[in-house]
């Protein structure tokens, strides 16, 4: 078995579910919910949310230590990496503390304003989270782009 194949397989899926989950909620989940009444956008979101990142914790978990496995067994470490795994790396990382920073500060601000029946600040709760999707998201769909073309351009 090529366990670099394999691995280098489910990191790719890793980044396809929490890219994918970013765009998904985003770009059709949010706008969406705007045909919703108050509070029901905000109370679904509560629901959404918890499920979500579930996820990401798992698929960031992985694909920190994939990306750094096939970094150090692939590649040799930094030192034998290109230009782009040091650009993809770099995005990664950002969006990893990025996700922690909504996960440690912006989500517990929402659920207990949202447990509390307090929805004006629910809503500037969830409208400071949904900046750091927002930005997650772009910096996911550049390093699934650079994923896809270092292949073409040389690793």
């Amino acid at each position: 078995m090529q366990w670099p194949a394999v691995i280098l397989a489910l990191h790719l899926l890793a980044a396809v579910i929490w890219v994918g989950g970013m765009f998904f909620a985003y770009v059709i989940l949010r706008p969406a919910l705007g045909s919703l009444q108050p509070p029901q956008p905000l109370l679904l979101w509560r629901q959404v949310f918890p499920r979500f990142f579930v996820w990401v914790w798992g698929t960031m978990i992985w694909l920190v230590a994939s990306g750094y496995w096939m970094l150090f067994a692939v590649y040799g470490g930094f030192k034998g990496a290109s230009p782009l795994l040091h650009v993809m790396n770099g995005l990664g990382l950002v969006m990893v503390v990025l996700f922690v920073w909504l996960y440690v500060r912006r989500w517990p601000a929402f659920r207990q304003a949202v447990d509390n029946g307090d929805m004006d600040t629910a809503m500037l709760a969830l409208g400071k989270i949904r900046h750091i999707i927002a930005v997650n998201l772009i910096l996911g769909l550049i390093n699934c782009a650079i994923g896809g073309l270092t292949p073409w351009v040389g690793i």
